[in-house]
């Protein structure tokens, strides 16, 4: 972990978020084409309406999240210091609801796509997200907001 991480910084986290999830998902289409799986599960009806269902929720952390944020003007940009702590509203029931919006996307999706790849890969994808840039910004909270952050972290679990 940055040891760099200093209040007026932000998090340090120099490589957007969503970046990560993209560049997992590329490599797993990728890695289709080199080592096949076959995808006859994901071309059944069952698949396409729970792929339509994770991307509606998908959709809910995304708007909520994002709209909260703008709403109080703080920055999703992770080299700018937040204005505020989040707590609220959809923060109330995850830390990162963001990153977990993303993740469903992902997710979703995959079901139409119909790629096992990326399910053998997200689990990696959940790894990079948290060590890289979660830990990252819970440690920049930690100095910026201290026992504010710490309370909040103790009632509110990271993903859900």
């Amino acid at each position: 972990m940055n040891t760099q991480i200093h209040k007026s910084k932000g998090p340090c986290v120099y490589i957007p978020p969503p970046l990560f999830y993209v560049l997992i998902f590329i490599a797993a289409i990728f890695i289709q084409k080199r080592l096949p799986i076959s995808d006859t599960l994901f071309h059944t009806t069952i698949i396409k309406i729970l792929g339509t269902i994770i991307l509606i929720v998908a959709v809910f952390f995304l708007v909520k999240s994002l709209r909260q944020f703008f709403l109080t003007k703080n920055t999703v940009i992770l080299i700018k210091p937040a204005s505020s702590l989040q707590t609220t509203g959809i923060y109330a029931i995850t830390r990162n609801p963001m990153y977990l919006g993303l993740a469903i996307l992902y997710l979703g999706i995959t079901c139409f796509i119909g790629n096992w790849w990326n399910v053998i890969l997200f689990p990696l994808l959940l790894i990079i997200v948290q060590e890289y840039i979660i830990k990252r910004e819970e440690k920049y909270l930690e100095i910026e907001f201290g026992q504010e952050y710490e309370a909040y972290k103790n009632k509110v679990r990271r993903w859900l």
